[in-house]
């Protein structure tokens, strides 16, 4: 839940709004930074893991990973500092809304829409790949829908470099199990392959409007039978699932979320190209404004919020400011006044300067001409 009280509150140079959520890594602020007039997303640690060496470094960790980053489809992040004794990560905030929340509002979501959208995230991974980083965590919750169109991959707390020591022990899995590949769920060592499988799991998704591996209502024990089932690649064939997708999305959906690696699509690169080739190659700007006509037409965007500046009189600046700013407005007063007053006693330039043969420029000579050569 939101929690208005947040409101007014200052978070080191930012100026807070509101709480937008709270989960188990840590809590989320919208907020503004005064300076440069715009709004941030402000992430601080949950306080329960404050202490715990190992998440902090993830934390740390995350704002590195994603400020060495700069692409359209992955959010940007502009600060880390610590304030209070309290780590916090502050970073592009994106007006829209995520996957999920659009699938739990809409349902399921017109085939050509999903395959713009996984199109945009392949192309985000594509350059997280490139840089030897695997997100590790993707899925609808970490896909932003902006109102303008734009879709951009967030939350890097567990992304990794496999060429650099994990901060986990081994056996130990990392993820969200309905998206997990059967290596990650293994507690295996994982590459990019592990992130087309989960884009596969999310395209899915947005097709049919329910995950991959979702196990059967009859079931008891519903996740070990969901981490068995994604193991052996079991999975309710997606044209059934979702009668109205195309054939060769349903083939790129497949060869995505092979149980084996070593049988999946090649590279993001790779899975962009299929996806291109099958929604064809729009620039990205008729992509974003495809997409954004949906959003809107299925009026999943919310209004558009806007941060609030800091009130001048506002009783948390300190008095020192708030004198400072009346001094000032009393300085501006007395400068208007002044002027005006001169104004009003100035003699009038005309009555002495107009020239007796009634030519309008002074001392009856025209000005000279431009020489048009």
């Amino acid at each position: 839940m939101a929690d208005e009280s947040s409101s007014g509150r200052r978070i080191g140079r930012y100026e807070v709004e509101r709480e937008l959520a709270e989960g188990g890594m840590g809590v989320v602020y919208l907020a503004l930074q005064p300076e440069l007039e715009r709004p941030v997303v402000l992430k601080r640690m949950h306080r329960s893991l404050q202490g715990d060496e190992e998440a902090e470094r993830r934390f740390l960790r995350e704002a590195r990973t994603a400020a060495a980053i700069h692409h359209p489809n992955v959010v940007c992040v502009y600060d880390c500092f610590t304030w209070r004794g309290e780590p916090y990560i502050a970073c592009e905030y994106v007006d829209g809304l995520d996957a999920a929340s659009a699938l739990a509002k809409a349902g399921a979501f017109p085939p050509r829409i999903a395959a713009l959208i996984a199109l945009e995230v392949a192309r985000g991974l594509e350059e997280l790949h490139a840089r030897g980083l695997v997100h590790r965590d993707l899925k609808p919750d970490n896909v932003l829908l902006g109102r303008a169109g734009e879709v951009k991959i967030a939350d890097f707390g567990i992304a990794h470099d496999p060429k650099q020591p994990s901060l986990t022990r081994s056996g130990v899995s990392l993820g969200t199990p309905a998206y997990m590949s059967p290596e990650q769920i293994r507690g295996e060592r994982v590459d990019f392959r592990a992130d087309l499988f989960a884009l596969g799991a999310v395209l899915y998704e947005l097709l049919a409007g329910m995950t991959p591996f979702a196990p059967h209502s009859d079931e008891k024990d519903a996740e070990p039978s969901q981490l068995r089932r994604i193991e052996r690649g079991l999975f309710r064939p997606l044209r059934r699932a979702a009668p109205g997708t195309p054939r060769a999305m349903a083939r790129i959906v497949y060869r995505c979320l092979r149980a084996k690696p070593k049988r999946r699509i090649g590279s993001a690169a790779e899975l962009r190209g299929l996806l291109e080739r099958h929604a064809g190659t729009a620039a990205p700007a008729d992509t974003r404004r495809e997409i954004a006509a949906w959003l809107d037409e299925c009026k999943l965007a919310p209004a558009r919020g806007k941060t609030k500046r800091a009130r001048r009189d506002d009783p948390a600046l300190p008095e020192s400011t708030r004198v400072k700013h009346a001094l000032r407005l009393a300085l501006a007063a007395a400068v208007a006044g002044l002027l005006v007053t001169l104004a009003l006693t100035r003699p009038d330039p005309t009555a002495a300067s107009a020239p007796a043969d009634g030519s309008p420029f002074s001392g009856g000579q025209a000005p000279s001409r431009v020489d048009p050569r």
